[in-house]
């Protein structure tokens, strides 16, 4: 089964990279966005996702999998709503800022730069790849224990 691609975007004041990193898997949830939701129903264990700080430096800094699919948001009152449980596996060499992405034309037409609002945007595996390469690549997480 192919792996599909996906861009989450969060704020770093609220839950950031140093967040995800800390708890080593979590929720995402919060989501109030009918097409944010629907792009979280769709997504499958093993779909990666760039994680993305969407206040203050705008960047995509690290790379997340998707662990447990769709299920009711424990945040909400409506079972409409959903959540997935993703862990982190890479940080970006360096992070890749909103300005490198809408600037490089293999990107063009992604959600984050056509649909700015969308907090979990679809990619498909070439925009995944080209900014990760516009970030130097990914650094596999030091395990601890």
């Amino acid at each position: 089964m192919a792996r599909a691609f996906w861009l989450v975007k969060t704020e770093p004041t609220v839950y950031g990279w140093a967040d995800m990193l800390r708890d080593g898997v979590t929720h995402w949830d919060g989501v109030r966005n009918f097409q944010a939701r629907n792009n979280l129903a769709a997504m499958k264990v093993g779909d990666r996702a760039l994680w993305y700080h969407s206040v203050g430096d705008r960047e995509a800094v690290g790379v997340v999998e998707v662990v447990k699919e769709a299920y009711p948001d424990p945040t909400a009152d409506d079972p409409r709503w959903v959540v997935v449980d993703v862990k982190p596996v890479a940080e970006l060499a360096r992070p890749v800022t909103l300005a490198e992405i809408k600037a490089d034309p293999r990107l063009k037409e992604i959600a984050l730069v056509r649909q700015s609002r969308l907090s979990v945007c679809p990619l498909d595996a070439a925009a995944f790849g080209a900014i990760v390469e516009l970030g130097g690549g990914e650094r596999k997480l030091k395990r601890k224990g």
